[in-house]
């Protein structure tokens, strides 16, 4: 089955607004100038090697999904030069935000989609990523609502199939049934494994974790974020 024919709107993931409060005038002028530059073409096959997306040596390629204001995917890019990362984010006051700050920063090893992540999962070939990392996504409290839920079996067999052996999946959440979703999804799934052998393996974050905007919200709202990894078994 080809990716045209299995996708309808069941299939993709992403729901809710693409746009909110307008943007300002140096955001709306680095969407237009810089996203060209870094956006993936999906209308073309993948490169091979993955790597040559960048224009310097990448010894890593990892994927964030939902990278909200940027500030994670930022500071990871920031701090590891030598890794090529790819975001996404459909949210376009979000994707603004990020670019402005990767214009700053003068950073050259992200490259972006603005659109669903499904898109992007099916695009890429098979074992090509050493790490997904999907941090605070919406959890649509409602139970009608938890269908709409990012992590579900498909989504799982997409990341099985991009994730090199070895690779690791990045999971954190401060809403309780979500993190419960999220464990009993991955425990039903024959190519992963959770990582954690001690309570602060979850309760704590991962090493260089910079914190998000929506983690300090979760805090001062009394709610404790957890800290989930899994890793792709050979």
């Amino acid at each position: 089955m080809t990716n045209a024919q299995r996708r309808s709107r069941a299939t993709e993931a992403f729901y809710g607004r693409r746009k909110g409060k307008p943007l300002r005038a140096a955001q709306a002028e680095a969407l237009a100038a810089l996203l060209p530059a870094f956006k993936l073409d999906l209308s073309s096959p993948p490169p091979d090697p993955l790597s040559s997306l960048w224009q310097s040596p990448v010894s890593e390629i990892r994927l964030e999904i939902g990278f909200g204001g940027g500030e994670h995917l930022l500071h990871r890019a920031c701090h590891a030069p030598e890794v090529g990362f790819i975001g996404v984010e459909p949210f376009v006051n979000s994707m603004a935000k990020l670019l402005a700050g990767l214009e700053s920063q003068g950073l050259e090893n992200i490259r972006l989609y603005d659109d669903d992540a499904t898109r992007v999962l099916d695009w890429l070939p098979e074992a090509c990523l050493d790490r997904i990392d999907l941090l605070y996504p919406d959890p649509w409290p409602k139970k009608k609502h938890w269908k709409r839920r990012f992590v579900s079996r498909l989504n799982l067999d997409r990341f099985a199939r991009v994730l090199k052996p070895g690779g690791r999946f990045g999971f954190a959440s401060d809403i309780d049934s979500y993190v419960n979703w999220t464990l009993a999804h991955m425990a039903a799934h024959s190519g992963f494994d959770w990582t954690a052998r001690k309570a602060s393996d979850w309760r704590e974050p991962w090493s260089g974790w910079p914190g998000t905007r929506y983690e300090a919200k979760a805090i001062r709202e009394g709610r404790k974020p957890c800290y989930l990894e899994f890793v792709r078994l050979a």
